[in-house]
């Protein structure tokens, strides 16, 4: 079967689509044909060699975490799913391997009928992140939330739950997504210097949690929320050293314990999505083929939404 597979750090170009043995479900595990997978920030930063003092690397890597697609076969032990459910999902950290004709799952539920693949490929990461961090800030109805980076993949995941939640959600993007970020139920802002003023401007009465999905800020945002403990990011290494939690579900990596990840939030995204009150913004599909151009455009920090890759 066709996967994407890199035997090097370097840049996009290193990406190269190689044919594979087909993977088989364990125990616990159903395997899919794959309809569209995700490219995924943590990935792309993965290939570039940015992880490598955090996260160990044996060559070659198959790439991709997250997929959605047809079951085409259950392991033992596992009830409720069947041959030909539609289904999206994610395999094992350490097995990747998504971005294929084929992968395992360790971790599924049903494909809502309002997504299309593209959208659901990338679902699981952003929605079991979203409520994992909102969950760690305890955001409930009428707290005031900051979404740093809220145009991004995982951002506007988080902007959307927040708001169910009933929260005041503001968003900090480039002006050219502001109105985005409203349709998506947040009060946008640039990011940048001024950032902690512009914030105060509206939200004269604090913000009670700040979700960091960029990285790169976290001086200005413990200012804008008062307190670091009430600051969580999903992105920025330099966490500790600002007394702030990087909230990451990999046990064993140097950057802090695991949280435990909230996978309850996915059957809780598909009634809201069947409910079209939880949307998944792509900013770009490409062909299996095109992996090399589908890391550039993460690359560019400027990303829309998730990206997918159509199999």
């Amino acid at each position: 079967m066709r996967a994407i597979q890199f035997a090097e750090y370097g840049p996009p170009s290193v990406l190269r689509i190689v044919d594979v043995p087909q993977p088989h479900a364990g125990l616990g595990e159903i395997r899919i044909a794959v309809r569209a997978s995700s490219v995924s920030p943590g990935e792309v930063r993965s290939r570039s060699g940015a992880m490598r003092e955090v996260l160990e690397t044996a060559f070659p890597v198959l790439t991709g975490y997250e997929a959605a697609g047809v079951v085409d076969e259950v392991g033992v032990g596992v009830s409720g799913v069947h041959a030909g459910d539609e289904v999206f999902g994610a395999t094992s950290p350490t097995r990747r391997g998504a971005n294929a004709d084929h992968v395992v799952l360790t971790t599924w539920t049903r494909k809502p009928s309002t997504w299309t693949w593209e959208e659901a490929s990338g679902a699981m990461g952003a929605v079991e992140t979203s409520f994992r961090v909102l969950d760690r800030l305890v955001v409930a109805a009428g707290d005031t939330v900051l979404v740093q980076g809220a145009a991004g993949g995982t951002g506007t995941v988080a902007v959307q739950l927040a708001a169910v939640r009933g929260a005041t959600v503001i968003g900090t993007a480039r002006e050219r997504n502001h109105g985005f970020l409203r349709s998506l139920g947040a009060e946008p802002t640039t990011y940048g210097p001024g950032l902690v003023e512009r914030v105060r401007a509206l939200a004269p009465s604090g913000v009670d949690a700040v979700v960091d999905c960029a990285g790169g800020a976290l001086a200005d945002l413990v200012a804008v929320a008062g307190d670091p403990a009430r600051v969580v990011t999903v992105a920025d290494v330099t966490a500790a050293a600002h007394g702030v939690h990087l909230s990451h579900t990999s046990p064993g990596m140097p950057l802090g314990p695991a949280d435990p990840p909230a996978i309850y939030g996915l059957a809780i995204a598909v009634e809201l999505a069947e409910r079209g009150r939880l949307r998944i913004p792509v900013a770009g599909v490409f062909p299996l083929a095109d992996a090399a151009a589908a890391h550039t455009l993460s690359e560019t920090g400027h990303a829309r939404g998730k990206i997918a890759l159509l199999h």
